[in-house]
């Protein structure tokens, strides 16, 4: 989801108005249904996931396990709001997170709907609202 701000000016005393965009720079998080239900995903519609090792805020996946489940990255401009939160992982990278769940991607997901990482090793389940 993307959101923009319009602002008007008007230009010179003239009447003339335009308009400009600024991100807002909020969680790049949406809702979908799924066989599943309602997940969580990415702005691609991508399905986003959480690991049980995790603890509020903190993420334990990391080294072949973060190449496995890509974090959901956040940048310094990103903004937490409501149940989405910014977390600092063990090598400095931020990412998103839902109620303090840190989130990530499962890289055998190759399109928008895909769950095949629901489950994984027991684990790793659907991140939902």
């Amino acid at each position: 989801m993307s959101y923009n701000k319009l602002f008007s000016k008007t230009l010179l005393g003239l009447g003339l108005t335009f308009a400009i965009s600024l991100p807002l720079l909020a969680a790049p998080i949406q809702t979908a249904d799924s066989a599943e239900g309602e997940i969580l995903t990415n702005e691609a519609g991508m399905s986003l996931y959480v690991f049980e090792k995790d603890q509020a805020g903190v993420s334990n996946c990391n080294d072949q396990c973060a190449d496995n489940w890509p974090p959901l990255m956040a940048t310094a401009k990103d903004k937490a709001e409501g149940d989405y939160g910014i977390i600092k992982r063990a090598d400095g990278v931020l990412q998103w997170s839902y109620k303090e769940q840190p989130l990530y991607l499962w890289k055998d997901d190759k399109a928008a709907g895909d769950v095949f990482g629901d489950g994984k090793f027991d684990v790793w389940h659907l991140a939902k609202p």
